[in-house]
C-alpha cells in the first residue's frame, strides 16, 4: 500500500461504535481514578529525583525521542502520527505487573503509573497536538483532514477529565465503595474495548495484513528505544537496580488502549496510525515479557 492510500485509509466504525468507545474511554478513566490513593504518590517525597526522572521521561523524554526518530527515518505521515500518539499516552497498568515479575520496584512503578494516568486527562491531548506540530508531515496531515483542534481538546478533556475527577471524588469520600467498584469496572471497560474494536475491524483484516509487516519492524524499534530510554533515566539518576527496572518498564509500556480509542474517536481512525497503535498494544507486552525473562536470567546467574 502506497503512502497516499495508507494516509487516506480510515477505519469507519460507525457512529454507534464511536459513541460506545467514547463511553468506554470515560469508564476507563473513571476506573483508574477509583484506584488512586495518596500513598501511590509517596515516592515524590521519599525519592524525588528518581520519581521526577520517571515523570519527565514519560511526559517529555519519550515524545522527544519519538520526534527525533520520525525525523531520522521519515515514516509516512499517518504512521508518524501513530508513533507520536502512543508516545504521548500514559503508562499502562501492565507495567506494574511486569515490574513485579522482573523483581523491580513495584511501589515506584505504581506511583509513576498513577501520576501519568492522573496527568493524562489534561496533558495527553495538548501533548499530542504539540509534538505533531513539530513534525511537518503530521502537521500537514492534520491540516489535510481538516482536523478541528478546538473540538478535539474540548471533547477529549471532557471525556477524560470529568470521569477522572468524579472517580477521585468517590475515592476520597467513599473509599470502600471505590475499592469495590474499581476492579469490575476496569474489567468491563477493557472487555468492552476489545469486543468493539475486534468486532468493528474484522472487515479490515486483509488490509491490516498488507500494511502490518513493515510497520511491525518500526514498532519493535520504537518500543526498544522506549525501554532503553527508561533504563538510561534510571542510570542517569543513580537509581538502584529495582528502580531502574521500574523506570524501564514505565517508559516502555504505554496505554495503547487509550491511544486507540483517542485515534478512533477523534482522528477518524487514520490507517497507518491505527496499525501502529494496534501493533504496539500487542508487541509491548511481548517485548516486556522478553525483558522480564532477561532480568530473571541475569538474577539467576548473579546468584
Amino acid at each position: 500500500m502506497n503512502q497516499k492510500a495508507l494516509d487516506n485509509f480510515q477505519l469507519d466504525l460507525g457512529a454507534n461504535s464511536e459513541m460506545a468507545l467514547a463511553f468506554i474511554l470515560g469508564l476507563m478513566m473513571f476506573a483508574v481514578a477509583l484506584g488512586l490513593r495518596i500513598e501511590h504518590f509517596r515516592f515524590f517525597k521519599e525519592k524525588p529525583r528518581v520519581y521526577l526522572a520517571g515523570v519527565f521521561t514519560q511526559i517529555i523524554g519519550l515524545p522527544l525521542l519519538t520526534l527525533g526518530l520520525c525525523y531520522l527515518i521519515n515514516p509516512y505521515p499517518s504512521i508518524a502520527l501513530g508513533m507520536i500518539l502512543i508516545a504521548c499516552c500514559p503508562g499502562g497498568n501492565t507495567s506494574n505487573l511486569l515490574v513485579l515479575f522482573a523483581r523491580g520496584n513495584t511501589a515506584l512503578s505504581v506511583s509513576l503509573t498513577a501520576t501519568s494516568s492522573l496527568a493524562a486527562a489534561f496533558i495527553t491531548p495538548v501533548s499530542i497536538l504539540f509534538w505533531c506540530s513539530l513534525y511537518p508531515p503530521t502537521r500537514n496531515l492534520l491540516t489535510e483532514i481538516n482536523f478541528d483542534v478546538s473540538r478535539f481538546l474540548t471533547q477529549t478533556l471532557i471525556i477524560l477529565g470529568l470521569p477522572l475527577l468524579l472517580g477521585m471524588l468517590i475515592a476520597w469520600r467513599a473509599p470502600t465503595l471505590s475499592r469495590k467498584l474499581q476492579k469490575p469496572l476496569s474489567l468491563l471497560a477493557g472487555l468492552g474495548l476489545i469486543l468493539i474494536i475486534l468486532g468493528a475491524c474484522m472487515k479490515y483484516v486483509p488490509i491490516f495484513l498488507k500494511m502490518g509487516p513493515p510497520i511491525f519492524v518500526l514498532v519493535i524499534l520504537h518500543n526498544a528505544l522506549a525501554f532503553g530510554l527508561g533504563y538510561f533515566a534510571g542510570k542517569l539518576t543513580g537509581a538502584d537496580k529495582p528502580s531502574r527496572r521500574a523506570l524501564t518498564f514505565e517508559v516502555g509500556i504505554q496505554n495503547s488502549g487509550l491511544g486507540i480509542v483517542i485515534l478512533l474517536t477523534q482522528f477518524g481512525g487514520l490507517g497507518g496510525a491505527g496499525v501502529v497503535a494496534g501493533l504496539w498494544g500487542a508487541w509491548h507486552i511481548i517485548g516486556g515479557l522478553m525483558l522480564v525473562t532477561l532480568y530473571r536470567y541475569n538474577d539467576k546467574r548473579a546468584g
